[in-house]
C-alpha cells in the first residue's frame, strides 16, 4: 500500500513540474477555464435532507448508538464504529467515476442506475451497499452495511430508498 501511495506521489510531482513549464497567461487562461467550467448541482441539505426516523425506518436494524453529522455528511451507527450502520456523503466538484472505481477495485462490481433521469451506480457485496447518484459535477452517495449481521433489508433497497428521498428534496 505504501509503495503505491509513494509511485502516485512522485506522479502527481511530475506532472505539477510539467505543468510548471507552462507562460503565465496560459496558466491563467486555463485555471479561469476550469474555474468557469464547474458545473454546481442542486443543495442536498443536512443528511441529504433525510430524518433520523426516516434511516431508521428504512434500515430497520435496532436504535442507532450514534449518530454523526459534520460538514461532508452524516453516518449512523447501531453498535459503534464497524458495527451495522448507514452513511450519507455529498461530493461537490468531485468525479463520481473516483468512488465507482473504488468500489469495484474492493471487490465491489458497480452498475449503472438512474435516479429521476440522474446518472449514477449502485454497488453491492453481501451486507453492504453504495449507491452514488450525480448531479452536474456533484454527487451524493450512500453507503449501507449491516456489517456481520443479517440484513434486515436488503441493503440496496434501502439505498435506493434513501436516495430516491435524497432526489425528491433537492433544492
Amino acid at each position: 500500500m505504501k509503495r503505491v501511495a509513494l509511485v502516485i506521489a512522485a506522479v502527481a510531482a511530475l506532472v505539477a513540474g510539467c505543468a510548471g513549464a507552462e507562460d503565465a497567461a496560459g496558466s491563467e487562461e486555463a485555471s479561469t477555464t476550469a474555474t468557469s467550467a464547474y458545473e454546481p448541482g442542486p443543495f442536498f441539505g443536512e443528511c441529504g435532507s433525510i430524518t433520523d426516523a426516516e434511516v431508521q425506518s428504512a434500515f430497520g436494524a435496532g436504535p442507532f448508538g450514534q449518530i454523526t453529522r459534520n460538514s461532508v455528511g452524516c453516518q449512523w451507527e447501531t453498535v459503534g464504529f464497524g458495527g451495522p450502520g448507514v452513511s450519507f456523503s455529498w461530493y461537490r466538484g468531485s468525479p463520481i467515476g473516483r468512488e465507482r472505481a473504488g468500489s469495484e477495485l474492493i471487490g465491489r462490481p458497480a452498475k449503472d442506475i438512474e435516479i429521476d433521469g440522474n446518472p449514477g451506480f449502485e454497488a453491492e457485496r453481501g451486507t453492504l451497499c453504495e449507491i452514488g447518484v450525480q448531479f452536474g459535477d456533484d454527487f451524493f452517495h450512500w453507503s449501507i452495511t449491516y456489517s456481520d449481521q443479517p440484513a434486515a433489508r436488503p441493503p440496496c433497497d434501502v439505498g435506493n430508498e434513501l436516495a430516491q428521498l435524497t432526489v425528491e428534496r433537492k433544492q
